[in-house]
């Protein structure tokens, strides 16, 4: 029997013919067309930074850095209002856990969450969000990396990158990164990276966590 294509009432097919999910490749592409954006993190600390620009000149430009709750935070790349959906789901996951077993949500836990979120799009005729989130943040296993992806796959690590030329980014960082680099070296080399991948002057915004303190916490554009 033929297949019938999309109209009133009819669903949109969900795969190419190479067996890829059309609208999650549509919302990596939005990813890529995004800020460049990474995070880093060695064991005593986890940096995230983007780079900062307004949409059209004399506007404010949009928040790139975010604290979820007192010892996790989150940037990401792709369409701003995705990424806002997302910081807000993350917001209130995390105080949700928080309220029910009066603990700090651990960030796997939370990184799984937003993974089930993306992935549930995947399963209806609607878009995934066309934004991936970096998150961060210190628990009773240390200090946190994660990157999330719209398609609901979720990667843990040294560092990750997303937006404009996020594999160059991320090349930056793995020829640089140090174990043992102090704060100040691990800024820097964020710099760098995102320098790289932008290839112009930047202005880029923080959010650092660092041990012992194990409190997430961001830092004005510079």
């Amino acid at each position: 029997m033929a297949m019938e294509g999309p109209g009133p009432g009819r669903s949109p097919f969900f795969y190419g013919p190479d067996g890829r999910l059309i609208q999650v490749d549509a919302a990596l592409e939005a990813v890529r067309r995004g800020s460049p954006t990474v995070g880093l993190k060695t064991k005593d600390y986890a940096i995230l930074a983007s780079q900062v620009r307004p949409a059209r000149p004399l506007l404010t430009p949009s928040e790139k850095i975010f604290v979820l709750d007192d010892h996790a935070g989150a940037t990401g790349s792709g369409y701003v209002g995705d990424l806002m959906n997302l910081i807000e789901e993350a917001r209130v996951q995390a105080q949700r856990h928080r309220l029910v077993y009066d603990t700090p949500m651990d960030i796997l836990s939370l990184a799984k969450h937003i993974g089930r979120y993306f992935h549930s799009f995947t399963l209806y005729t609607v878009r995934p969000p066309g934004a991936s989130i970096i998150l961060t943040g210190a628990d009773p296993l240390g200090i946190q990396l994660y990157q999330v992806e719209p398609g609901g796959t979720y990667f843990s690590g040294q560092a990750a990158a997303v937006g404009q030329e996020a594999e160059k980014a991320l090349e930056v960082i793995i020829q640089g990164y140090k174990e043992d680099m102090s704060l100040e070296e691990g800024i820097e080399l964020a710099r760098k990276a995102i320098g790289a991948a932008a290839g112009e002057e930047i202005s880029v915004e923080y959010g650092i966590v660092k041990k012992p303190e194990g409190t997430f916490e961001k830092r004005p554009a510079s």
